[in-house]
């Protein structure tokens, strides 16, 4: 029989229980009504205090490497995003490089490891994070990125995708780059098709990433179509080439924000390919002004997730890596207020969000991890309103941080 690792008392769920979690061997090993089975002797014990008890924070769109690198550019790039409904967003990228002189694994891990502190602090144990790989930047950007991920394996669950951000068409060289930073260790091919120039292009752009995903047996993450233009459709390409390389269920679109600007026979068509073929979506509403139609997606069956996307870099001046943050952010962006909407929102943090990364032993139930966070609110209203840490992350059965 497993030694008992922790016990949090009188947690409350987010169905209304108020519950013990026992955890043992770094597993839940029972959710029982409160003060049922009393704490077996010598076992550190949390009390929730009838706080909410939730599952960890998924980030499942984060540039690591980016982070807090907007005063080295300055605010051209973030104008250039943001101006006419983001209608100049792909001119933003090229203005976006420019920070690309300044990269070296030194000068980027500070702002790296700064972000995953942050997220630890915030309940975050789960982050897709895109590095940069392309002729400017060379690799320091994943370098960087993967020397965190050692650092910090022990508490954060950080994939790593090889994002060639100024395009592979467009940057002759980046497809080699890509190549050398999965071989260094990377998790995930990234991609990010739209601002290739052209529909050719654009889908040579998928299809090689796709490729290269399927010989290497790795899943795929793209920026697609990160604009209110409902003439791009790299999404549609991701998923038509998903599903010819066997990757169904191995693949990620982030933004994808054109698709809220297709009619609604064009949307539901998509949306139903993407539920076949298993793509999920990753939603930034609060880092543009335009968002894909999440409750849509959600409603048709494909997993949704938001992410954080920027902290303090070329296109958004804020973040704090608090995915509830986030959260509350996007309640007011997609319109999402009620009290079923706000569990949703949740969802879209954690459970929903780890469907997303094909997270498949993630939740609060019997038998799976004992990684939890521990709330002061007792109402899912009061969690996003407030978007405060957590008072106790518990990876593994074990405490990281409060007690």
């Amino acid at each position: 029989m497993l030694n008992p690792d922790l016990v949090v008392t009188a947690a409350r769920l987010r169905d209304g229980r108020v519950v013990d979690v026992h955890t043992a061997g770094g597993r839940v090993t029972a959710l029982a009504p409160a003060g049922e089975l009393p704490p077996p002797t010598g076992v550190p014990v949390v009390d929730a205090a009838g706080g909410l008890v939730t599952e960890p924070f998924v980030d499942g769109h984060l540039h690591l490497d980016k982070v807090r690198t907007l005063p080295w550019i300055g605010d051209a790039a973030l104008q250039a995003y943001t101006a006419g409904g983001m209608a100049e967003s792909a001119a933003s990228i090229d203005l976006a490089s420019a920070v690309k002189d300044r990269y070296s694994v030194e000068a980027l891990l500070p702002g790296v490891r700064e972000a995953l502190e942050l997220g630890v602090t915030h309940g975050v144990l789960h982050v897709q994070a895109f590095a940069d790989v392309d002729t400017a930047a060379g690799l320091a950007g994943v370098q960087a990125v993967l020397t965190a991920r050692e650092e910090f394996r022990d508490r954060v669950d950080v994939s790593v995708v090889a994002f060639p951000q100024d395009g592979l068409l467009r940057d002759p060289g980046a497809a080699e780059l890509v190549e050398q930073a999965m071989a260094l260790g990377a998790d995930v091919v990234g991609g990010i098709p739209w601002i290739e120039d052209g529909e050719d292009d654009q889908a040579a752009h998928v299809e090689w990433a796709c490729a290269l995903a399927a010989r290497l047996g790795t899943r795929v993450a793209m920026l697609t179509d990160d604009a209110p233009d409902p003439s791009y459709a790299t999404t549609t390409m991701l998923v038509h080439a998903m599903d010819r390389h066997g990757l169904r269920g191995r693949g990620v679109a982030c933004h994808a924000r054109a698709i809220g600007h297709y009619d609604t026979a064009r949307q539901d068509a998509f949306l139903a390919l993407a539920r076949e073929v298993g793509l999920g979506l990753v939603s930034d509403p609060h880092t543009g002004s335009v968002a894909l139609p999440v409750e849509r997606a959600l409603a048709a069956g494909v997993a949704v997730g938001l992410g954080q996307d920027d902290i303090e870099d070329a296109y958004y001046p804020f973040g704090r890596h608090n995915l509830l943050e986030v959260a509350f952010l996007a309640a007011h962006l997609l319109d999402m207020r009620s009290a079923p909407q706000l569990e949703t929102l949740v969802d879209l943090v954690t459970t929903s969000a780890a469907r997303v990364l094909g997270l498949t032993d993630h939740g609060l139930r019997v038998g799976g991890p004992a990684d939890l966070l521990v709330h002061d609110a007792e109402r899912t209203v009061d969690l996003l309103a407030r978007h405060a840490a957590p008072r106790v992350v518990v990876r593994g059965g074990r405490v990281l941080l409060g007690g």
